[in-house]
C-alpha cells in the first residue's frame, strides 16, 4: 500500500528548506568575502551594506601584487578614490612572502607526515609485536591533550633547539599535531585490507618494505590523499603556534600577516577581504580536486563488517 502523498511532499519541502539554509550558512560568509573584496572602501562600509558590488574592481588584488610603496590613506578610500597598483597598507608587502612560507611549510608537513605515519601505521596494523596495542593507545593519547596546553612546552623545546623564528620550528610543531591523527586514519584503512594479500606477498618473498610499497600503498590511495590534505590544511590554517614561535616577519605565515592588518590604526576591510580570498584559494582547490579521495579516505575503515 502506497503512503499518502502529502507527508512525502511535506518531507521533501522541509528537507529542501533545511538544505538551503545549511548551504546559506556555510557558503554565505565565503560569498560575502568574495563580494566585498571586489568593492571599494566606501561601498563596503555603507549602511545598509551592498551585498553585490555595484562597480566590481580587482584593484584590491592589484594592490596585493604591487611592489610599489605609496600608501593610499583610509580617508581617501572612504571618499571612493580608485585604488591604484601602488596601494599598500601597513604590512601588505609581507603578504606574498608569508603565503610562500605557508606553502613551503604545508608541503613539508604533508610529505613528512605521510612518510612517518605510513610506516608507523603499517607496523601497528600489520606486524604482530609485543606492546602493539599499547603503542597505538600511546599515540592516540598524545591527541587528548589540547593544543593550547602544548604551547609553552613546545616553545621551550623549540627555543632550546635554536629554531625560534624559523620555518623548521613550525614544521616540527605541526608534525607533532598531525602525525597521531594520520596514524589513526591509516591504521583503520590498513586493517580493512584483506590479510590474505599480505600473506600472499610474504609467501612470494616480499619483506615488510616491499609489502608496504606494492600491496598496502596502492590500495590505500584515498587514505593517503586524505592524510596529505589534512596535514596541509592544518599547517595552512594554524594560528596560535605560528604566532608564538615566529616573531620575525620573515618567518611568519599567512594567518599571522593577515591578522596584523586588523591591528592597524585604520583597517581597510576591502583589502583584508581580498587577502582572505587569496588565502582560501589553495585549500579550496585542494578540496575540490581531491574531494572523492578525501571522503572515501576518511570514511573507509570506520565501519567493519
Amino acid at each position: 500500500m502506497k503512503k499518502p502523498l502529502a507527508p512525502r511532499v511535506t518531507r521533501a519541502i522541509l528537507l529542501t528548506l533545511f538544505s538551503a539554509l545549511f548551504v546559506l550558512y556555510v557558503a554565505g560568509p565565503v560569498a560575502w568575502l568574495v563580494s566585498s573584496s571586489l568593492q571599494s572602501e566606501a561601498e563596503i562600509t555603507r549602511v545598509p551594506p551592498n551585498w553585490l558590488p555595484q562597480n566590481p574592481s580587482i584593484a584590491n588584488f592589484e594592490a596585493i601584487f604591487s611592489a610599489a610603496d605609496r600608501v593610499v590613506t583610509y580617508e581617501n578610500r572612504r571618499q571612493g578614490e580608485a585604488l591604484t597598483s601602488s596601494f599598500l597598507p601597513s604590512g601588505a608587502a609581507n603578504l606574498l612572502p608569508a603565503m610562500r612560507n605557508s606553502l613551503v611549510i604545508g608541503l613539508w608537513v604533508a610529505a613528512l607526515n605521510l612518510l612517518l605515519s605510513v610506516t608507523a601505521a603499517y607496523a601497528i596494523a600489520v606486524i604482530d609485536f609485543r606492546g602493539r596495542r599499547a603503542t597505538l593507545y600511546t599515540v592516540l593519547a598524545t591527541r587528548v591533550v589540547p593544543d593550547i596546553a602544548l604551547v609553552v612546552p613546545l616553545f621551550l623545546v623549540i627555543r632550546n633547539l635554536g629554531l625560534i623564528n624559523s620555518l623548521g620550528a613550525l614544521v616540527v610543531t605541526y608534525l607533532a599535531i598531525t602525525v597521531p591523527f594520520t596514524i589513526f586514519i591509516l591504521i583503520s584503512y590498513f586493517e580493512g585490507i584483506p590479510r590474505d594479500l599480505y600473506r600472499a606477498a610474504r609467501i612470494d618473498g616480499c619483506g615488510h618494505g616491499r609489502a608496504l610499497w606494492h600491496v598496502y600503498l596502492p590500495l590505500s590511495l584515498p587514505a593517503l590523499v586524505a592524510s596529505l590534505t589534512f596535514a596541509f590544511l592544518t599547517s595552512w590554517n594554524e594560528f596560535v603556534f605560528a604566532l608564538v614561535l615566529t616573531q620575525n616577519v620573515a618567518a611568519q605565515t599567512l594567518p599571522i600577516i593577515i591578522s596584523g592588518f586588523i591591528m592597524d590604526f585604520t583597517t581597510s576591510f576591502s583589502f583584508v577581504n581580498a587577502a582572505g580570498v587569496i588565502a582560501i584559494i589553495p585549500p579550496v582547490l585542494m578540496a575540490v580536486v581531491f574531494q572523492r579521495y578525501i571522503v572515501s579516505g576518511l570514511t573507509a575503515g570506520a565501519v567493519k563488517g
